[in-house]
């Protein structure tokens, strides 16, 4: 990371009235969860329809059993935050950071300390009914689910749970979407940090904060379809890249 830029960056993040953050697998696989699209991915070894909104419906059973293999090969190494998830928290915390939205469906962030990340994909620590819409804890659901009890059902209407993230075949939640929407539109400064900005709409998000004047900051390790028109473009490894930007940031800020 060459110093110029780095402070040259810093500097549009502390003078920026509003600064959105984006987040990408690039951000998980940093702390040992195995990403999806990759030459070894996870859909190397699963079928992506077995996880499709429709099977859900019509074999709820089945779209358990699988889900529980998956969880295990996903969270099995008890994963924690990384640095790169720290460095964003501090950033929030010192008032640089007005936003952050994750693709990530694992809970990385909140553990880490960042307070309400817009998820666009939902989180995979809890488990949601379909039929009164409660949201739950997902460990106990799936500890449920390993010994047998399939599919897992609501203790409060005796509906189907299902894992509260997005599913193939469904809409990503409304709500959020707008919030990542809004959010883009009135960024100052955007970060797109670990990733590849290919899946729509997140992918989109960048480029509407580009398109409105936001200075375009990209941390990945690989180019991006959106490299060429960031004002800062870091290849490299977000666990050095964010804490030494953050840093930056905080240390050469006359307000702390």
């Amino acid at each position: 990371m060459d110093e110029r830029e780095l402070s040259f960056a810093a500097s549009a993040i502390q003078n920026a009235d509003s600064v959105v953050a984006l987040t990408g697998a690039g951000v998980s696989t940093a702390s040992g969860i195995p990403d999806f699209r990759s030459e070894d991915g996870l859909w190397t070894e699963y079928d992506p329809n077995d996880f499709h909104i429709s099977r859900f419906q019509a074999d709820p059973e089945g779209f358990w059993r699988e889900r529980v293999d998956l969880v295990e090969d996903l969270f099995g190494n008890d994963v924690e935050p990384n640095a790169a998830h720290e460095a964003l928290t501090e950033l929030e915390e010192s008032g640089h950071l007005d936003a952050l939205i994750t693709q990530n469906v694992d809970g990385l962030h909140q553990e880490a300390g960042s307070d309400d990340p817009v998820e666009l994909h939902g989180n995979g620590q809890r488990v949601a009914c379909t039929g009164c819409n409660r949201r739950f804890d997902a460990d106990p659901v799936f500890e449920r689910a390993r010994g047998g009890d399939l599919p897992p059902t609501c203790e409060h209407c005796d509906d189907v749970l299902k894992p509260d993230v997005v599913l193939f075949g469904e809409q990503l939640p409304e709500h959020e979407r707008f919030r990542a929407h809004s959010l883009s539109e009135s960024a100052d400064v955007f970060l797109a940090i670990g990733s590849s900005l290919t899946v729509e709409p997140a992918a989109s998000l960048p480029e509407t904060a580009a398109d409105r004047g936001a200075t375009l900051i990209i941390v990945n390790l690989d180019s991006t379809g959106l490299s060429g028109h960031a004002e800062y473009d870091f290849r490299e490894d977000v666990t050095e890249a964010v804490p030494r930007l953050a840093d930056a940031v905080i240390d050469s800020d006359p307000r702390t």
